[in-house]
């Protein structure tokens, strides 16, 4: 009985497996190869100093930190755009593990963010199973 409810589950786990390859591939056409994603970042680093570290390896078409939208500050990462994937990739090969404002930064490649909204994860937000948000509503 256990033998045939393991079995009766393979074809299941061969479509997860399916899935997450797909998944995998599409995702990884969708990665550009002029943006960069730039990690590991100094909380002094400003867009200016992240464009004049990276200019050296072509033409910078943006340099960006991101930051906390409540107080401003650097959320430690940033990305840089290139004109061409060239420059983007003698950058990332570069620069991955160099030392920037102090610290040893991690360059990749960046990976777009789907479209769509976004979703809030964590344990917080609607959970209709629960009722309310997220506590036990006791039902």
């Amino acid at each position: 009985m256990a033998f045939s409810s393991k079995f009766g589950s393979l074809p299941r786990l061969k479509g997860q497996i399916q899935a997450t390859s797909v998944l995998h591939s599409i995702r990884c056409m969708s990665t550009s190869t002029k943006k960069l994603f730039i990690g590991g970042l100094s909380y002094g680093t400003d867009d200016q100093t992240l464009k004049e570290a990276f200019s050296g390896f072509g033409d910078v078409t943006e340099a960006k930190i991101i930051t906390d939208r409540d107080t401003g500050r650097s959320r430690g990462f940033g990305f840089v755009n290139f004109a061409d994937d060239e420059s983007a990739s003698n950058a990332l090969s570069t620069m991955d593990g160099q030392e920037l404002n102090g610290r040893n930064i991690r360059v990749s490649y960046a990976n777009e963010r789907p479209a769509g909204p976004r979703s809030f994860g964590g344990n917080g937000g609607f959970r209709g199973d629960r009722g309310g948000f997220g506590g036990d509503s006791g039902y």
